[in-house]
Protein backbone atom coordinates (compact mmCIF):
# COMPACT_ATOMS: atom_id res chain seq x y z
CA UNK A 1 0.00 0.00 0.00
CA UNK A 2 2.96 2.60 0.84
CA UNK A 3 4.74 2.16 -2.29
CA UNK A 4 1.51 2.23 -4.24
CA UNK A 5 0.09 5.18 -2.66
CA UNK A 6 4.02 6.80 -2.82
CA UNK A 7 3.56 6.00 -6.57
CA UNK A 8 0.39 7.72 -7.16
CA UNK A 9 1.65 11.18 -5.68
CA UNK A 10 4.47 11.05 -7.39
CA UNK A 11 2.60 10.52 -10.98
CA UNK A 12 0.17 13.31 -10.05
CA UNK A 13 2.74 16.01 -8.76
CA UNK A 14 5.31 14.82 -11.75
CA UNK A 15 2.85 15.70 -14.56
CA UNK A 16 1.75 18.60 -13.27
CA UNK A 17 5.24 20.07 -12.27
CA UNK A 18 6.23 18.62 -15.94
CA UNK A 19 3.42 20.13 -17.90
CA UNK A 20 1.72 22.33 -15.66
CA UNK A 21 -1.98 20.29 -16.69
CA UNK A 22 -3.82 20.72 -13.70
CA UNK A 23 -6.87 18.81 -15.57
CA UNK A 24 -4.04 16.29 -14.74
CA UNK A 25 -3.79 16.64 -11.22
CA UNK A 26 -7.41 16.81 -11.33
CA UNK A 27 -7.47 13.05 -12.14
CA UNK A 28 -5.82 11.65 -8.86
CA UNK A 29 -8.26 13.68 -6.76
CA UNK A 30 -11.36 12.59 -4.78
CA UNK A 31 -14.21 13.96 -5.33
CA UNK A 32 -14.78 15.15 -1.69
CA UNK A 33 -11.11 16.12 -1.91
CA UNK A 34 -10.06 18.93 1.23
CA UNK A 35 -7.25 21.13 1.02
CA UNK A 36 -5.70 22.11 4.55
CA UNK A 37 -3.61 25.41 4.87
CA UNK A 38 -1.32 26.39 8.58
CA UNK A 39 -3.94 29.22 9.01
CA UNK A 40 -6.88 26.39 9.67
CA UNK A 41 -8.57 27.40 6.58
CA UNK A 42 -9.85 24.37 4.16
CA UNK A 43 -10.50 24.66 0.71
CA UNK A 44 -12.80 22.02 -1.57
CA UNK A 45 -11.19 20.12 -4.62
CA UNK A 46 -12.59 22.75 -6.98
CA UNK A 47 -10.87 25.83 -5.04
CA UNK A 48 -8.01 23.92 -4.68
CA UNK A 49 -7.37 23.07 -8.59
CA UNK A 50 -8.26 26.82 -9.48
CA UNK A 51 -5.47 28.01 -6.88
CA UNK A 52 -3.17 25.24 -8.30
CA UNK A 53 -4.12 26.39 -11.96
CA UNK A 54 -3.42 30.33 -10.89
CA UNK A 55 0.37 29.08 -9.50
CA UNK A 56 1.49 26.72 -11.40
CA UNK A 57 -0.39 26.27 -14.78
CA UNK A 58 1.52 26.80 -18.07
CA UNK A 59 1.26 30.62 -18.11
CA UNK A 60 1.81 31.21 -14.15
CA UNK A 61 5.67 30.65 -13.99
CA UNK A 62 5.95 29.14 -10.43
CA UNK A 63 8.79 26.55 -10.47
CA UNK A 64 8.78 23.65 -8.65
CA UNK A 65 12.02 21.17 -7.32
CA UNK A 66 10.79 17.86 -5.81
CA UNK A 67 13.40 17.30 -2.60
CA UNK A 68 11.76 13.84 -0.97
CA UNK A 69 8.98 12.12 -1.23
CA UNK A 70 8.37 9.50 1.99
CA UNK A 71 5.54 7.33 2.65
CA UNK A 72 3.99 5.51 5.66
CA UNK A 73 0.65 3.37 4.99
CA UNK A 74 -1.94 6.04 3.59
CA UNK A 75 -0.03 9.07 3.68
CA UNK A 76 2.62 10.61 1.54
CA UNK A 77 4.52 13.67 2.26
CA UNK A 78 6.29 15.95 -0.45
CA UNK A 79 9.20 18.40 0.67
CA UNK A 80 9.70 20.82 -2.13
CA UNK A 81 11.16 23.89 -3.02
CA UNK A 82 9.47 26.51 -5.16
CA UNK A 83 10.15 30.34 -7.13
CA UNK A 84 7.58 32.39 -7.08
CA UNK A 85 7.39 33.84 -10.57
CA UNK A 86 8.17 37.58 -11.15
CA UNK A 87 11.15 37.83 -8.81
CA UNK A 88 8.71 36.56 -6.00
CA UNK A 89 10.37 34.96 -2.81
CA UNK A 90 11.33 31.25 -3.02
CA UNK A 91 9.77 29.09 -0.20
CA UNK A 92 9.96 25.62 1.15
CA UNK A 93 7.00 23.74 0.94
CA UNK A 94 5.29 20.08 2.86
CA UNK A 95 2.63 19.16 1.51
CA UNK A 96 1.13 15.88 3.89
CA UNK A 97 -0.77 13.74 1.51
CA UNK A 98 -3.80 11.15 2.66
CA UNK A 99 -4.56 8.52 0.13
CA UNK A 100 -8.01 6.40 -0.12
CA UNK A 101 -9.25 4.04 -2.00
CA UNK A 102 -6.30 4.69 -4.81
CA UNK A 103 -7.41 8.77 -4.65
CA UNK A 104 -5.24 11.72 -2.88
CA UNK A 105 -7.94 12.37 -0.54
CA UNK A 106 -6.77 15.67 2.21
CA UNK A 107 -3.60 17.72 1.45
CA UNK A 108 -2.29 19.79 4.55
CA UNK A 109 0.45 22.29 3.46
CA UNK A 110 2.72 23.91 5.06
CA UNK A 111 4.82 26.84 3.82
CA UNK A 112 8.11 28.77 4.67
CA UNK A 113 9.71 31.35 2.74
CA UNK A 114 13.42 30.47 2.67
CA UNK A 115 14.75 34.08 3.94
CA UNK A 116 12.54 33.84 7.09
CA UNK A 117 14.24 30.19 7.65
CA UNK A 118 16.79 31.30 9.93
CA UNK A 119 14.55 34.15 12.18
CA UNK A 120 11.59 31.35 12.34
CA UNK A 121 14.29 29.00 13.83
CA UNK A 122 15.44 31.47 16.45
CA UNK A 123 13.11 29.97 19.19
CA UNK A 124 15.02 26.30 18.83
CA UNK A 125 18.09 27.97 19.33
CA UNK A 126 16.94 29.58 22.62
CA UNK A 127 15.20 26.14 24.60
CA UNK A 128 18.20 24.28 23.31
CA UNK A 129 21.02 25.71 26.18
Amino acid sequence: MTTENRSIVQQAFAGLIETGDVDALASFLSDDFIHHRPDSTTSTRAEWLAAVRAALGPTAGMQVEILHVLADDDHVVVHSRRRLPDAGPEIVVVDVLRIADGFIAEVWEIIEPVAHATANAAWWKSVQH
